[in-house]
C-alpha cells in the first residue's frame, strides 16, 4: 500500500510539471503582438490550452481525493493492527494466567496428597503404640493370672512357665477349641503369628521395634522415636526434628521408617531452599529404600531441586522418570504440569 502511495506521488508531480508548461506556454503567447491576435490558428491553439489547463484541474482534483482515501485505508489498517495487537496481548496474557493458576492448584492438590501421606504415617504409629499398651496389659494379667493360679513369677526377667498341674487334676482341652497362649515379657521379639498389620513397605511394627541396630538396644522404640521426631517437625521446630531424625537413622537403619526420616531430612533442606544437600537425601529415600511409599514425593522433590539450582536436563530427566514409574499418583500430575511449563513433553524424544 506504501510503494501505490509513492506511485500516486510521482504521478501528481509529473502532471504538475506540465500544468506548469502549459501555463508558462500560454504566458508567453499572451505577450504576443497583437498582429498575431487575430490568426485563427493562435485562437485554436489558446483554446486547447484552457481545455489542457480545466484537464489538469480536474485531474489534480481527482488525486487529491483519491490520496485522501488512500490516507483513510492505512490509518484504518493501523488501526486494525494495533487492535489485533492489544487482543492478542490479553489472550496471551489470559493463557498464561491459566496455566499459572491450574499449575498453583495441581501444587495445592500435591501437598493435600503429601499431608494425607503424612497423616496416615502417623495414624499407624499411634496403631503401633496402641498395639503394644495392649500386649503390654495382656502380658501383666497373663503374669498375674499366673500367679494367683501357679504362684509367683520367677524374679530376675526371666521368661514365664506355666506352674506345673498334677495329672490326675488335669482338665483335657475340648476338642476344636483353641488355648491362650501367653504373650512374652515386654522387651521380648512377639511371636510372627501375632504380628499386627505391616507398616509402610512391609515392614511390621513387632519387626521394627525388636531389630534395631547394634548398639541400640536401649534406645527407645523405633514408632516412638519417629513419632516424636515427625510432631517436632510438624511444629517447625526443625533443629529437634533433624537431631531426631538422625536418631532414627542411627538406631533402625534398616527399618522403613529411616526411609521416612531421609525424607523429611530432605523436606526441611528443601523448605530452607538449601537444594544441592536436598537432592542427596532423597536420592537415599529412592536407592536404599525400595517400596517405600515416599518415593513418588522424593523423586519428585529431588526434580524440582534440580530445577532450581539450573540443572535444567538432570531435573527434566528425573520428573519423566517419576511419570514413567508412578504415572497414577499425583506427583506425576505435578511433574507432567511443571513439564509443560517448561514448554517439554513427558516423553524424552
Amino acid at each position: 500500500m506504501a510503494e501505490h502511495f509513492q506511485t500516486a506521488q510521482q504521478r501528481t508531480r509529473g502532471r504538475l510539471r506540465i500544468a506548469a508548461l502549459t501555463v508558462a506556454l500560454s504566458a508567453t503567447l499572451s505577450f504576443t503582438p497583437h498582429a498575431f491576435a487575430a490568426n485563427k490558428e493562435m485562437i485554436q491553439l489558446q483554446t486547447q490550452v484552457q481545455q489542457l489547463q480545466e484537464a489538469v484541474a480536474r485531474l489534480q482534483q481527482s488525486n487529491d481525493e483519491r490520496m485522501g482515501v488512500l490516507k483513510d485505508l492505512v490509518q484504518q489498517t493501523a488501526d486494525s493492527i494495533n487492535k489485533m495487537g492489544l487482543t492478542v496481548g490479553q489472550l496471551q496474557q489470559q493463557v498464561a494466567a491459566q496455566a499459572q493458576g491450574q499449575g498453583g492448584k495441581v501444587d495445592q492438590v500435591s501437598g493435600q496428597v503429601q499431608s494425607l501421606n503424612d497423616s496416615l504415617d502417623e495414624l499407624k504409629a499411634r496403631l503401633q503404640r496402641m498395639e503394644k499398651s495392649i500386649g503390654d496389659v495382656q502380658s501383666s494379667q497373663q503374669s498375674l493370672n499366673a500367679r494367683f493360679e501357679g504362684g509367683a513369677a520367677p524374679a530376675g526377667g526371666g521368661p514365664l512357665t506355666a506352674p506345673a498341674v498334677p495329672a490326675e487334676s488335669a482338665t483335657p482341652t475340648p476338642r476344636g477349641s483353641r488355648t491362650s497362649r501367653p504373650a512374652p515379657p515386654p522387651g521380648f521379639p512377639q511371636d510372627s503369628s501375632a504380628d499386627p498389620a505391616p507398616l509402610s513397605g512391609g515392614v511390621t511394627p513387632a519387626a521394627a521395634a525388636a531389630s534395631p541396630a547394634a548398639g541400640a538396644v536401649n534406645a527407645p522404640p523405633v514408632a516412638d522415636l519417629y513419632q516424636t521426631a515427625y510432631g517436632d517437625y510438624n511444629g517447625a521446630k526443625y533443629s529437634l526434628a533433624k537431631a531426631e531424625f538422625n536418631d532414627v537413622i542411627r538406631f533402625y537403619p534398616d527399618s522403613n521408617y529411616a526411609g521416612n526420616a531421609y525424607f523429611y531430612l530432605g523436606e526441611m533442606l528443601f523448605k530452607t531452599r538449601d537444594y544441592g544437600p536436598a537432592t542427596r537425601q532423597y536420592d537415599k529415600v529412592i536407592e536404599q529404600y525400595p517400596g517405600n511409599p515416599k518415593i513418588p514425593a522424593a523423586q519428585l522433590r529431588k526434580g524440582q531441586s534440580l530445577l532450581a539450582i539450573k540443572q535444567t536436563e538432570a531435573g527434566t530427566r528425573e520428573l519423566r522418570s517419576l511419570i514413567q514409574r508412578y504415572p497414577n499418583s499425583p506427583e506425576a500430575t505435578t511433574a507432567r504440569a511443571r513439564l509443560g511449563e517448561m514448554g517439554t513433553t513427558a516423553r524424552s524424544r
